[in-house]
């Protein structure tokens, strides 16, 4: 397999040449087990870890490889390598760290489109859908909405699943898709690209596994049975992973996330909300929070009936996680700087008395 089939670009191998990393293999991390990697290269799959000095001044985990980034890594044994350096990212797909205030995960590195699978059963969720393109649009990604489960609707009730989402979500493609009939999944097929990297991103048990598999044409992931008691997939996704699709796509598979905070979601709350951020506009006051004040065009257009009443709700609520988000991520970056000064006083201290 050569590396451009993983979607190695001139532009990355002009930096490794730049920066001297062409010396060593070039890798593309496709899962992680902590701080372990499994990273393919043309000679094969590694079983990797971080160099040490890499490790020791890594100041946040964004510092850390994560799965779909590309790495320099010197093979020391059969299957054995060392990581050098990591390549830019030039797309991170990333959600707020959960129970860790101003802090980022990152869900996957490098990717070209994000599939936010949705089942139509207890899953269904039009406000996690929006918070679903809006850290898409974040990071500047193609979203594509794909509803699965479709078989357990009648085909009146899954139009109007449909016309629901259309009437809140403007412009983004909707493939629904059917386990037990196998309908849809050619759609999925169609619209991946050789080179291209896709992100499966949803909750768990809404059929992630099994769209994967029909994609890939082989059991890429075990997939659980029904339980009829809960209505919901047994997931055994436990870990990030990147598969090449016999058609040249790369796709890759998360763990099914409960929640999705949109931490510095910059640019992604305007795009899923643009009819609100049009209105927004029109507003008499610069400052408005469009919540009292008088003058301002979105709660006229809730009152006018122009605007969903749902939508507009969940975008303040998602608006006041960013205000938190960045709030809580100066506060710590402050702390941290702080920190910095003193251990480097203390190492200061400590030269002064060693001589």
């Amino acid at each position: 397999m050569d590396i451009k089939d993983l979607g190695f670009t001139e532009e990355m191998k002009g930096f490794g040449i730049d920066h001297g990393l062409n010396s060593f293999e070039t890798g593309r991390v496709v899962s992680e087990h902590r701080e372990r990697y499994a990273v393919l290269t043309s000679k094969g799959l590694f079983d990797a870890e971080l160099l040490g000095n890499l490790r020791f001044t890594a100041e946040s985990r964004e510092d850390f490889p994560a799965v779909g980034d590309w790495v320099a890594l010197s093979p020391y044994d059969e299957d054995k390598a060392l990581i050098h350096g990591i390549y830019p990212r030039h797309v991170v797909l990333s959600r707020q760290a959960v129970g860790k205030k101003g802090e980022k995960q990152i869900i996957a590195t490098n990717i070209d489109v994000g599939l936010i699978v949705q089942s139509v059963n207890r899953d269904f969720n039009i406000n996690r859908l929006e918070r679903y393109l809006t850290i898409c649009y974040a990071a500047e990604i193609q979203p594509v909405v794909i509803l699965s489960k479709t078989d357990l609707l009648e085909e009146e009730d899954l139009q109007q699943v449909l016309d629901d989402i259309k009437s809140r979500i403007k412009e983004v493609e909707i493939i629904p898709v059917s386990n037990q009939i196998e309908a849809g999944y050619q759609k999925v097929v169609e619209i991946i690209e050789q080179g291209k990297t896709y992100c499966l991103l949803g909750s768990s048990g809404v059929g992630k596994s099994t769209l994967l598999n029909h994609v890939s044409g082989q059991e890429q992931m075990q997939t659980g049975e029904i339980s009829e008691s809960i209505d919901r997939g047994k997931h055994v996704t436990t870990h990030r992973e990147l598969v090449v699709l016999a058609n040249g796509g790369i796709l890759i598979d998360n763990p099914g996330m409960r929640e999705v905070g949109v931490g510095d979601a910059a640019g992604g709350l305007e795009m899923t909300f643009d009819e609100i951020q049009e209105l927004s506009q029109d507003c008499k006051y610069k400052d408005c929070t469009h919540v009292h004040e008088a003058g301002c065009a979105i709660l006229e257009a809730l009152e006018e009936g122009e605007l969903d009443q749902a939508s507009y709700e969940n975008y303040l609520k998602m608006y006041k996680e960013r205000l938190h988000f960045e709030t809580s991520a100066e506060d710590k970056k402050r702390k941290d700087k702080g920190f910095g000064k003193m251990m480097k006083q203390v190492k200061k201290v400590r030269k002064q008395n060693k001589y």
